[in-house]
């Protein structure tokens, strides 16, 4: 079968959060035609494919694309969470990812979807169904919207060997037990594993029959000083306390040590000194349900699960084939080269921000229509790696301030910030009479030029 022949201004190769952010941005500014092209059956990326009981982990307002809203931007009322913003699950975020390729991107006559294919390379790609080839001719760009796509316990078998007779799931299996095991054994020490305790911890498993088998402990981000909206001072708070804490630091872990005091870090065990900082959220509630697991195996990673022995790097510890052993064990982020945004055929998106990857992908599509030059487009959207230690938080900072006072004398990116559902202090001018923002405000200016200061004294030092 010959191949089918496509044109097109932009190829865009995956369909997750950072795909579709990107292209809605395309559709808003440019009148350019985009094919994107994604080996799942929906978009929405690694949403088709976590556990049942995922939840963002950032409020729900400024997740998705910009152009249509994500939930209710309602402020919960009971609950744990009481005055934070709503945290979409996951089934609503596929929904409305599904919603937003067909009502808005497709709607608009210039983006054609093709999914269940696979992009081979060359501009090229192959259906997964009919086999179907299709060559395209791309104008301008090919986007690269997978670069960063993280791997998840779903799709990965688990990272140790497993001997005959022993249970072990994927932890997006857990909602389908059926048949109390004689302990639930958490493996990974991410995220997922958090939440995977918590949700047996809600759901009535008593903390004694659950064990958790952490390889490292983990800096957690606080998720109250993450709000926007109407509690968006909280937020420029937030930040302010981290620049104070930064213009006082000494050393990365006298930083860490202060920003903890500062509330802006969280770890779930006291005693422990976390030595991985991934960005992920947590409440204060979820921290008081995980500090009442006792049984927390800290002998590194699991090399393999025998019929009554679990095998680490560092020991072993006893099992028994009536133990569920639930596998949050995934990489989940990836640590693939930095490499520029912009190139001259292509653009890899990467985040310029920390964590919010929504938005970085938003700002590149907007940054895209409106600039010329590849090398003004990378000044103005400098990459930033995804975070996997204490030391990144410190690097990461520094590169999103650059960013920002770099696009403090744009214009146009000003007011492009300023209407961007994707940007977490949209609408902080409003809030400006507020005592709580006069505090923070002028606890930022003062701490600003110091705290970025001795966060490049602090990386620095530990890279020498």
């Amino acid at each position: 079968m010959a191949p089918q022949a496509l044109e097109t201004d932009y190829l865009v190769v995956g369909s997750g959060a950072a795909g579709m952010a990107f292209t809605d941005s395309l559709v808003s500014e440019t009148d350019a035609q985009i094919v994107m092209v994604d080996r799942r059956s929906a978009p929405g990326g690694h949403w088709n494919d976590t556990y049942p009981f995922v939840r963002l982990h950032q409020p729900s307002l400024y997740y998705g694309v910009n152009s249509t809203p994500l939930g209710s931007d309602a402020i919960e009322l009971r609950g744990p969470e009481a005055g934070q913003y709503e945290r979409t699950r996951g089934s609503e975020i596929r929904a409305y990812y599904a919603r937003v390729m067909e009502k808005r991107l497709t709607a608009s006559g210039r983006v054609r979807f093709f999914p269940n294919c696979e992009y081979v390379g060359k501009q090229r790609f192959v259906s997964r169904l009919s086999g179907a080839t299709f060559d395209v001719k791309v104008r301008r760009k090919l986007v690269d919207a997978n670069y960063l796509s993280p791997s998840i316990p779903a799709l990965t078998p688990a990272p140790f060997g497993v001997g005959d007779g022993v249970s072990v799931i994927p932890v997006h299996r857990l909602v389908d037990v059926v048949d109390k095991p004689d302990r639930y054994v958490i493996v990974g020490a991410g995220k997922t594993a958090l939440d995977a305790c918590v949700w047996l911890l809600r759901n009535g498993v008593e903390p004694g029959d659950i064990q958790w088998v952490k390889p490292r402990e983990t800096w957690l981000q606080n998720r109250s000083y993450t709000q926007p909206g109407e509690l968006v001072g909280t937020l420029l708070e937030g930040i302010s306390l981290q620049m104070e804490a930064a213009a006082q630091a000494t050393s990365i872990d006298d930083l860490i040590d202060r920003l903890e005091a500062a509330a802006q870090m969280r770890r779930v065990d006291r005693s422990v000194r976390p030595t991985m900082y991934k960005g992920a959220t947590i409440g204060d509630w979820e921290i008081d349900l995980l500090r009442r697991i006792e049984d927390v195996i800290r002998l590194g990673h699991v090399r393999s699960i025998e019929r009554d022995r679990i095998l680490l790097e560092r020991g072993s510890v006893a099992t028994s084939p009536r133990h569920l052993h639930v596998h949050c064990a995934a990489q989940g982020v990836r640590y693939p080269p930095a490499l520029p945004i912009f190139a001259a055929d292509r653009i890899t998106l990467q985040p310029v921000r920390m964590g919010l990857i929504p938005f970085n992908a938003a700002l590149v599509g907007f940054v895209e229509a409106r600039r010329d030059d590849d090398a003004e487009k990378n000044r103005l959207c400098p990459t930033n790696p995804f975070a996997n230690t204490p030391l990144d938080w410190a690097r990461g900072t520094l590169v999103q301030m650059g960013a920002d006072r770099a696009w403090s004398k744009e214009p146009d990116l000003q007011a492009w910030l300023e209407r961007s559902r994707l940007n977490p202090m949209r609408g902080l001018r409003a809030h400006a009479d507020e005592e709580r923002v006069q505090r923070a405000s002028q606890r930022f200016a003062a701490n600003v030029g110091p705290g970025l200061k001795r966060l490049a004294a602090i990386v620095g030092q530990t890279a020498a």
